[in-house]
């Protein structure tokens, strides 16, 4: 068992380093083990790297990029809240809030879900959250990013990172047609390179998982050019704004030490 007795900054050295092993053989069949002395655990560590600012970030990518993934480590590792605007969508519509009935209508209709609505369902999220946050899906166009700009400007807390993920488009149609989600939580597998130990079940809850209608090669492509449609113009609101990050690598085990390493370097 590691003994931390070095100064913090060689604490945090050692921590990030076994952080990086560990994320970086998860797609093998023995994920490396590293115990943490009970004297500075994890989340302990944590609350001694904060500033005093927290963090408010987007992370951008097209349908399958890995950015459920890519946030569900950023969480693991920092303790930053992380929302995902699809499955905040999916658990109101199962909940049948007011938003949710809205939106299982425009759905049963065919019809895409209004900015409003989606707005009012992110900003109903944002408001339970008083330290750092992680939103994945959101916004998908510009009067969406306008709208999220208006609301964190009204408590004078503006956006401060965009993360853009690069993953070349062939890997990511592999991903998707593999690909299985735990809505309530936001797990998501792969049949290939993160398989549930039990098929369709979910490892934590098990609880059943999902596989999304849309995730074919068809729809995928269909969704990959409404994509680029919307989101080029997106990345050009943000680089302008000076707060555009990218990350480029075809395995989420390529992207995260790119990722945590930003991340570190707001934290420390």
């Amino acid at each position: 068992m590691f003994r931390y007795t070095q100064s913090l900054n060689s604490r945090r050295a050692v921590l990030g380093h076994a952080q990086m092993q560990r994320w970086q053989s998860s797609s093998s069949a023995t994920e490396t083990a590293v115990e943490v002395d009970d004297q500075l655990e994890l989340p302990q560590l944590r609350s001694l790297t904060r500033t005093g600012t927290p963090l408010r970030m987007l992370i951008l990518g097209a349908p399958g990029a890995g950015k459920g993934t890519q946030s569900s480590r950023v969480r693991e590792s920092f303790g930053i809240t992380a929302i995902s605007s699809g499955d905040v969508l999916r658990r109101n519509i199962a909940e049948q809030t007011m938003a949710g009935q809205k939106a299982a209508a425009a759905v049963a209709s065919g019809l895409l879900v209004s900015d409003d609505i989606i707005v009012d369902l992110i900003r109903t999220e944002l408001d339970k959250i008083t330290g750092s946050w992680l939103l994945d899906g959101f916004p998908r166009n510009i009067a969406q990013a306008q709208a999220l700009d208006t609301m964190l400007a009204a408590g004078n807390q503006p956006l401060n990172a965009v993360v853009n993920l690069q993953v070349s488009e062939s890997v990511i149609l592999q991903r998707v047609v593999e690909r299985y989600v735990h809505v309530r939580s936001g797990r998501v597998y792969n049949l290939t390179y993160n398989p549930p130990k039990t098929p369709g079940i979910d490892d934590v809850t098990g609880e059943r998982l999902e596989h999304r209608p849309d995730d074919n090669p068809e729809s995928f492509r269909r969704r990959l050019e409404q994509y680029h449609k919307l989101t080029e113009p997106l990345l050009e609101y943000y680089d302008k704004s000076g707060v555009l990050t990218s990350f480029a690598g075809d395995t989420s085990d390529a992207i995260f030490p790119q990722f945590y390493a930003f991340l570190d370097q707001r934290f420390n």
